[in-house]
């Protein structure tokens, strides 16, 4: 019987939702839609050409040829007309080579954080595109060779169904952070929450509805306690250093507020805020400030301090075209000063088309979406992931890099002939 025919009356509610729920998963299998929880995804990440490696790395792609010529790093694949293209971990591959034979450029290669460089933990506060600004930061950072935990914070699991990860909206047990900032005979490590990911080097802890558990209970002890401040944050801060040696940068995308991005707040070493300059998302920004203020201050109340390295704003979904845009990011850039990025995330359809593959524009190549809009849209992506990079950078102490390279490019998935290191 076609799936639309009506079936027979005796047929009860239950079983029809079953098959509803099986036609629809049927379908988005059959378009090539990920899903490793509780089904195995078996999508794999493309390569990348010579180009595109070249403009990553900051080398030329001449360069890159001639190695391959005298069999020096890995090997790449060879084909049409003999062009190369390297995996993620092939270009990881060459990281390592090129620290090793120019040793005076080995933090341009593996910029990985160095002994005694403070692990980056960076809260994306809730906000207009802020799963999708975590979501290509973890990515971007990972491209560019840290080592990247992704933390999703959202009881829906918004940022993990962007990495391929559906839990159907009900409670997988210990899937989430929630495994280790748990109160109960439960808990287990953070470890144990981890999930690799298509790229090298980025790991995710997904979200999942029993992060909803948490917050009741952590709800009860407050009240309990007589609005003293549980130690929700802590357990975060204690999951996280648990790991710490593992990963050069964090990414927290917090939810909808309460005590899960409360512990973000405290955890962090940087907070990134997204806006839309339009008036309406720029008063619902400045309340998602206040709550920050004010979780701050009961974190501070029960006698620990939070100290951020930067507290930065990022304006994305931004029109150039449209004027009523333009001055509300004026307006902004009064009120913000350098705390505001210079770069801004556009409006894209090259960032919908491919949140509609089930995929991010670091995973298609031009042709999937539209060459003009992918470049249009990689640019001012990778413009915004480079300065947050570079402020990374100086925390630790370095020399900016990023912004100038970022600016050199053509976009960050296709490399003029003439880039050079």
């Amino acid at each position: 019987m076609p799936q639309s025919e009506k079936p027979d009356d005796d047929e009860g509610i239950v079983e029809r939702v079953r098959r509803h729920s099986d036609s629809i998963w049927a379908s988005i299998k059959a378009q090539g839609v990920a899903a490793r929880a509780p089904l195995p995804d078996l999508r794999t990440l493309r390569s990348f050409s010579l180009g595109e490696v070249a403009e990553i790395l900051g080398v030329s792609g001449s360069y890159l040829r001639q190695l391959s010529i005298d069999g020096q790093g890995p090997t790449p694949e060879l084909g049409t007309a003999g062009r190369r293209s390297y995996t993620l971990e092939q270009i990881n591959e060459l990281r390592n080579h090129l620290a090793s034979a120019r040793p005076k450029e080995a933090l341009k290669f593996r910029p990985r954080r160095r002994e005694g460089d403070k692990l980056q933990i960076i809260s994306v506060v809730a906000g207009p595109a802020s799963t999708t600004t975590s979501f290509y930061l973890a990515q971007g950072l990972a491209l560019q060779g840290f080592r990247v935990l992704a933390i999703d914070l959202d009881a829906h699991g918004s940022l993990s169904k962007m990495f391929g990860f559906y839990y159907f909206g009900y409670p997988v047990h210990n899937a989430s952070i929630y495994a280790a900032i748990r109160f109960d005979e439960h808990q287990e490590s953070m470890r144990s929450a981890i999930q690799p990911t298509l790229f090298d080097g980025l790991d995710l802890v997904p979200g999942s509805a029993e992060l909803s558990f948490f917050e009741e209970e952590c709800g009860r002890r407050f009240r309990s306690e007589k609005l003293s401040y549980p130690d929700a944050s802590a357990r975060m801060v204690s999951a996280l250093n648990e790991v710490e040696a593992d990963y050069d940068v964090i990414v927290l995308a917090c939810g909808d507020g309460g005590f899960l991005t409360a512990g973000a707040y405290e955890a962090a070493t940087g907070v990134l805020v997204t806006v839309r300059p339009e008036m309406p998302e720029i008063v619902s920004m400045t309340s998602s400030l206040y709550s920050f203020t004010h979780s701050v201050a009961l974190i501070e109340r029960a006698g620990r301090t939070v100290n951020h390295d930067f507290f930065k704003y990022l304006v994305t979904r931004h029109d150039p075209r449209d004027v009523s845009q333009q001055k509300s990011i004026a307006m902004l850039r009064e009120s913000l000063g350098d705390d505001l990025l210079t770069a801004t995330v556009w409006e894209s359809d090259a960032i919908r088309q491919a949140r509609d593959k089930g995929r991010s524009l670091y995973e298609l190549s031009s042709g999937a979406v539209g060459r003009s809009s992918y470049e249009q849209a990689m640019k001012s992506l990778n413009c915004a992931n480079a300065e947050i990079m570079d402020i990374m950078f100086e925390v630790w102490g370095r020399a900016p890099f990023y912004v100038s390279l970022a600016s050199r490019s053509t976009t960050a998935g296709r490399a003029s002939p003439e880039s050079r290191g």
